[in-house]
């Protein structure tokens, strides 16, 4: 049990990398004040471990119901981040994330939560299709609860790192800002291109 314990922690650890979010994170919320980006941080955490928790103990269920696969799963999420990312190489200009310049009420905050921090960059395909493996349809609430507690330690150690990302903020100037939202623009869409390309080619071995 330790063992599976510690091979989820690494494999969830390695899949949504906080390390590398954490830029991503710098990136979206750079002109919020210091409660929003908590905010954020706290509700984009705790959505995604609410949606890796779903599909984790209902995930095939989920599958079945909508009639959907793991590969339309990755390419619709590929779409969707390569748009965070599209919008964050043009300084985040669109009015999706950014509906009125220079202010952010509490839903457009929600929303930057919900999408693109929680879904799907933190509880994206690679994410939700960890959590799977792990899961492996078991019905043993001992082995959920180990693959949902490794998941709950790597949503702490993110949200963590996303506080530092925070503090960051406030000690770099606005051009270094600019600099690492493009910067983060570019891997953003990378990112997205070979979630597409994943999903492209488990599609067409399934099919």
């Amino acid at each position: 049990m330790l063992a599976f314990a510690l091979t989820a922690l690494t494999g969830f650890f390695a899949i949504m990398n906080p390390i590398g979010n954490t830029p991503i994170f710098v990136g979206l919320v750079d002109d919020l004040d210091p409660p929003q980006r908590r905010t954020v941080a706290r509700r984009a955490v705790l959505i995604a471990f609410v949606i890796v928790a779903l599909f984790t103990v209902f995930g095939n269920l989920i599958f079945r119901l909508f009639g959907i696969t793991l590969p339309a799963f990755q390419v619709a999420g590929g779409i969707l981040v390569f748009l965070v990312g599209y919008q964050l190489l043009h300084g985040r200009e669109s009015a999706i994330h950014h509906p009125i310049p220079g202010e952010r009420g509490p839903r457009e905050v929600r929303d930057v939560a919900i999408t693109p921090l929680a879904l799907p960059i933190l509880a994206g395909p690679g994410t939700i299709s960890t959590a799977l493996n792990f899961a492996n349809g078991s019905s043993d609430p001992v082995h959920i609860g180990l693959v949902l507690g490794a998941f709950a330690v790597i949503c702490l150690a993110t949200y963590l790192a996303f506080l530092s990302g925070e503090k960051l903020i406030d000690h770099l100037r606005p051009s270094i800002i600019r600099v690492v939202t493009r910067l983060m623009g570019v891997i953003i869409t990378v990112i997205a291109a070979q979630m597409v390309m994943t999903g492209l080619s488990h599609g067409v071995r399934l099919g």
